[in-house]
């Protein structure tokens, strides 16, 4: 089976490829250019340094939200026409999932969390069961950071790009993730969409759609003026 994953929730987005659940190649997007200009031509050329026709493709793995407006949009469109394309199976990955499966084995409880802008994140706290697989303990939400972080506890670790700038405010008796392991990657994004994917799970190609988790600044200043 053959994979491609696109992660582009963040400024800098990613692709991978797998086939039969090996990592073949993984790829950052160019960093002078927004994803919506580097996405197709860096595909392209990742398929043709595999060799790999389009229609030979079974998967492609998007994350779905949260994050950026433009870059989810960028994402999601792009691996929809893909798949309708070629004829592909189609999965959508929550980035926080993405984010926390990233964490290394010895951590338990996790928060994994974005920047929402407005001083405010998106949270999502997971814990391990019985097989070390993540399962959510408290859904993606918008939390008011001075709230979330009251919340915190020193069983818990911590885990996304917003603690770039957070990373201070952070109890000291709460552990930190190495930061190496703070933003999504398109590694994983693949690896769990694969995992869903031979489980039976997928998505449909006309029904997925970015997952913002908040109305955009337009649509907010719309409803204001009623």
């Amino acid at each position: 089976m053959k994979t491609l994953a696109l992660e582009t929730t963040e400024r800098i987005g990613n692709i991978a490829a797998f086939e039969d659940g090996t990592l073949l190649a993984d790829r950052m997007l160019p960093t002078l250019q927004r994803s919506a200009q580097s996405l197709a031509p860096a595909m392209y050329e990742l398929l043709e340094e595999l060799g790999w026709k389009a229609a030979e493709i079974d998967l492609v793995a998007v994350t779905v939200g949260p994050g950026s407006f433009t870059g989810l949009r960028v994402g999601v469109t792009t691996a929809k026409t893909l798949a309708y394309a070629v004829d592909a199976g189609v999965v959508g990955v929550n980035t926080l999932e993405v984010i926390a499966a990233q964490a290394p084995e010895n951590v338990a409880r996790l928060w994994a969390v974005m920047d929402a802008q407005r001083r405010q994140v998106f949270a999502a706290r997971f814990e391990r069961d019985g097989d070390g697989y993540w399962k959510t303990a408290e859904a993606t939400k918008i939390v008011d950071e001075e709230v979330w972080l009251d919340r915190l506890n020193p069983d818990e670790w911590i885990s996304g790009p917003v603690l770039h700038r957070l990373a201070d405010k952070i109890p000291s008796d709460v552990s930190i993730v190495d930061r190496a392991f703070w933003a999504p990657k398109a590694t994983m994004v693949g690896s769990l969409a694969e995992r869903r994917y031979q489980a039976g799970n997928r998505d449909d190609v006309w029904q997925l759609v970015p997952h913002y988790f908040r109305k955009s600044a337009a649509e907010e200043k719309r409803e204001k003026q009623g």
